[in-house]
């Protein structure tokens, strides 16, 4: 049957971060902590979907995090799409960086306190790692239903983006890959430093250089691989 899409090239994928979260509009360290989508953000994805569906765009499979922003930012672009039926995987391992006992700060009161550079470390740098959140506290993540088959040493309390990057490249690896490979046509939705650690992994980014690579909010990125899937070109399509 021919298809009224363009078919996007097998060794190509989309990666989008979602739209804007009722935190982002707060201006809250967020990780882990499940922050729906405001109507702002909801308008962005669906722009988002505008956009791949003017450029003829077509998936065979989805990969997204477990947290609703990024789950509903994906739906919405689907929609827009008419793919909806697509398969879409979900996995702890393309949420975001967990901000420890950060989550829930509000970054520009942490700025006035400590200075912009020291909050641009915190967010940015590749081995910052947050003071760990506790058990008690009410945005601990490990008693989520979510992740009850998780192993409980595999729930963090706080992360670099170093660590963020190991499980992200962990993820790539065995499911992405495989899926690239088999030559499916693949859209990930992820988080601003879930996308940086696997940028960093896939381009060869330094540690230096990535805390200067900023995602905006559901804009896709179009990776080009060559043929043993590197990355020979990124390209925000706005």
């Amino acid at each position: 049957m021919n298809s009224i899409y363009k078919t996007i090239d097998d060794r190509s994928v989309i990666i989008m971060r979602h739209g804007q979260s009722v935190w982002n509009e707060k201006n809250l360290f967020t990780g882990w902590e499940d922050a729906d989508l405001t109507e702002i953000g909801k308008l962005e994805a669906r722009k988002a979907g505008q956009l791949l569906k003017q450029m003829k765009m077509r998936f065979d499979i989805a990969h997204c995090s477990l947290l609703r922003r990024a789950i509903k930012t994906l739906w919405i672009a689907l929609e827009e799409l008419d793919q909806e039926w697509i398969p879409v995987r979900k996995n702890w391992r393309l949420n975001e960086r967990h901000y420890g006992q950060l989550t829930g700060l509000n970054k520009i009161e942490m700025e006035k306190k400590h200075g912009a550079p020291t909050v641009k470390k915190w967010r940015k740098s590749y081995d910052y790692k947050p003071n760990p959140i506790g058990e008690s506290n009410s945005n601990w993540n490990g008693l989520d239903q979510r992740y009850a088959d998780l192993e409980k040493n595999l729930i963090p309390k706080s992360e670099s983006l170093r660590e963020t990057l190991t499980r992200v490249k962990e993820y790539w690896d065995s499911e992405i890959l495989q899926d690239l490979r088999l030559g499916r046509r693949v859209i990930i939705s992820a988080h601003g430093n879930s996308i940086r650690a696997l940028l960093m992994y896939l381009e060869k980014i330094s540690a230096e250089e990535i805390e200067e690579v900023n995602i905006p909010r559901a804009t896709p990125i179009k990776l080009q691989l060559d043929e043993s899937f590197h990355v020979i070109s990124r390209t925000f399509l706005r």
